[in-house]
């Protein structure tokens, strides 16, 4: 089980590549949920804070059958397995479920036919490798963002996705509300003609205290949890949540809240961001003996079309475009809009501009892509974009130095040094 390319489990994923299963039952779903036969089965990878919440999430949505919890944590994926049955338990007259099971090994969930979809909220540094996985073994996506801790494998994700036909959406809940209509406003040039995007990105404040080498806890697959990433020893101040300020794991909040205040921005400059861009960032890295992300920064990339996007570490938390015209801002999260002038807010989008896909609902919208074959709100190669975005950000700042990234080659122009930095060796066995 420790092999990612073990025959056992290629025999039984490769031929998964098609459209959903369909879940074998005879008796019909409860009152006001279809019969299993017509549900979309579902596993979830990385049953955390925000994989527990989408666990909650998916046990309200009347097609979903959540067939399996999985985690390297026994006692999380155990309480969410315990949860899930309760819920199907309710709706049964017997009182009784035993329809999820759980595993502490993501293969295990990638290698069951009757699961159509996974759904990843697993730390960072795993990312890109589950993804490009799950579409090898036919299972649609939602992927937590970052899209991947590498420019590298955020490719080889969307690579995969395209290749295999899945339905992928990364988890950019911000295009699922209010920032649609900023950036629509933005788009059908509301604000004349946009030259400058300021996207702030306060750091949270957290303190490390003593790290010492710790012995794993019992129930925890430590090894698994550090998977592609160099070993290390472990310690509480590594896992779970804390991985977001290490460099091995995360680009901290560059990429934690900066993926989804960039993809807005993103979205909202559209066909601006084009050509090659120059990217010049400074800050300051903590410096604490195992925590080591910026926690300031100003970085400020420069587009082909002359567009300005600016992201610092200040301010309130959004993405504030500005344009000959006037301004709008975008509050993360929640996506409250303001304006100057204000009257812009009222203006109607007419039904021959620019219209950005619609969702209220996230989650929602990855299910309906799957029962439609159609494109989710936030597909895989938006997320990369987005992703690859931040980790160029991180990688001028890293160097201290201004390079220029080519958007559609994929690499920085000229800098051999900067290339070197696109993807990272993974710890054997594991490899894309």
């Amino acid at each position: 089980m420790r092999r990612f390319g073990r025959r056992a489990f290629l025999k039984g994923t490769l031929a998964a590549a098609a459209a959903p299963y369909v879940l074998s039952a005879s008796a019909p779903g409860a009152a006001g949920r279809p019969a299993p036969s017509n549900r979309i089965g579902i596993g979830v990878i990385g049953t955390g804070g925000q994989g527990g919440w989408h666990v909650k999430g998916l046990l309200e949505e009347a097609d979903v059958q959540v067939l399996a919890t999985c985690d390297v944590d026994a006692g999380r994926r155990e309480n969410h397995k315990r949860a899930v049955e309760a819920r199907y338990a309710a709706e049964k007259a017997s009182g009784a479920y035993k329809g999820c099971d759980s595993y502490g090994d993501f293969r295990d969930v990638l290698a069951r036919k009757d699961i159509d979809a996974v759904l990843i909220a697993v730390p960072d540094h795993w990312h890109g490798l589950i993804s490009v996985m799950a579409a090898r073994a036919g299972k649609d996506i939602y992927c937590e963002k970052p899209m991947a801790a590498t420019i590298a494998e955020g490719r080889a994700a969307a690579d995969a996705a395209k290749r295999f036909g899945r339905i992928f959406q990364t988890g950019s809940q911000e295009r699922s509300g209010r920032a649609r209509l900023g950036c629509e406003l933005v788009r059908n040039g509301r604000i004349g003609r946009l030259h400058t995007i300021r996207t702030y990105l306060p750091v949270d404040s957290y303190t490390q205290g003593p790290a010492p080498a710790m012995p794993v806890p019992p129930g925890f697959d430590y090894d698994t949890w550090l998977g592609p990433a160099p070993w290390e020893p472990y310690t509480e101040k590594r896992c779970h949540f804390n991985f977001r300020w290490i460099l091995d794991y995360s680009d901290g909040e560059l990429t934690d809240r900066g993926c989804h205040i960039n993809d807005i921005a993103l979205w909202g400059a559209g066909p601006l961001v084009e050509g090659p861009v120059e990217v010049e960032g400074k800050g300051r890295f903590r410096d604490d003996t195992l925590w080591n992300v910026p926690i300031e920064f100003h970085i400020e990339y420069t587009c082909a079309s002359g567009l300005r996007i600016i992201t610092e570490s200040s301010g309130q938390r959004g993405i504030r475009f500005e344009g000959t015209d006037g301004w709008i801002f975008v509050a993360i999260h929640g996506g409250d809009l303001s304006a100057e002038p204000a009257t812009v807010l009222r203006s109607a989008i007419g039904p021959n501009e620019v219209h950005l896909p619609h969702s209220n609902n996230h989650r929602r919208n990855w299910l309906d892509a799957i029962k439609t074959r159609g494109e989710t709100v936030a597909p895989a190669e938006a997320g990369h974009r987005t992703a690859s975005f931040c980790h160029v950000g991180l990688i001028a700042m890293l160097l201290g130095r201004k390079v220029k990234w080519d958007l559609k080659r994929e690499q920085f122009i000229g800098d051999a040094e900067a290339n070197r930095m696109i993807a990272r060796p993974m710890r054997s066995p594991w490899h894309l």
